[in-house]
């Protein structure tokens, strides 16, 4: 029954991140919520703590770049839930192949939009500036539309990656 409610929810998600760049609450809240309460029937108090485990690990992986503005709330939310209804290890596994997904990704946009180079260069520069100012930068200013991407498709392919991993 939890893998059911992970794949509906996953590409109810993927399907509302494509189309309009948005990740519902609407979705996620029922999700959660169904997740919680099957671990807690299977498994009790010791459910109860894995959906909290599960669910904190995942919000604490995307916390720091949705808080620097790479990634939308609804990512966050999504991942959170993800570990809600699979627990600590599961989410943990899905965010490495959410990382390993969303990298190929930006390379195959940047490749196509034939970006690569300026992008590996401005790259280069801002590592040169970090170390010239011993690291006394804080920010750098890389928002477009161009480079963003519905990051809920990565998180998809992560989670179904761990899934089929097992």
């Amino acid at each position: 029954m939890l893998d059911a409610v992970l794949i509906i929810t996953l590409s109810i998600c993927l399907i509302t991140d494509i189309t309009k760049k948005k990740i519902y609450n609407v979705i996620l809240i029922p999700a959660l919520t169904a997740g919680v309460a099957i671990n807690i029937y299977n498994l009790g108090l010791t459910g109860l703590i894995f959906s909290i485990k599960g669910f904190f690990v995942g919000l604490l992986f995307l916390l720091l770049p949705f808080i620097g503005g790479g990634i939308g709330a609804g990512d966050v939310k999504l991942l959170a839930t993800i570990g809600a209804i699979k627990g600590p290890e599961f989410v943990f596994y899905a965010f490495l192949g959410m990382g390993l997904a969303g990298g190929v990704i930006a390379v195959v946009i940047l490749l196509f939009q034939r970006r690569m180079l300026k992008t590996l260069k401005e790259l280069g520069k801002g590592i040169v500036i970090l170390f010239v100012s011993q690291f006394k930068v804080r920010a750098f200013e890389f928002k477009s539309d161009n480079n963003m991407f519905p990051y809920g498709i990565a998180i998809t392919l992560g989670a179904l990656s761990a899934y089929l991993v097992g």
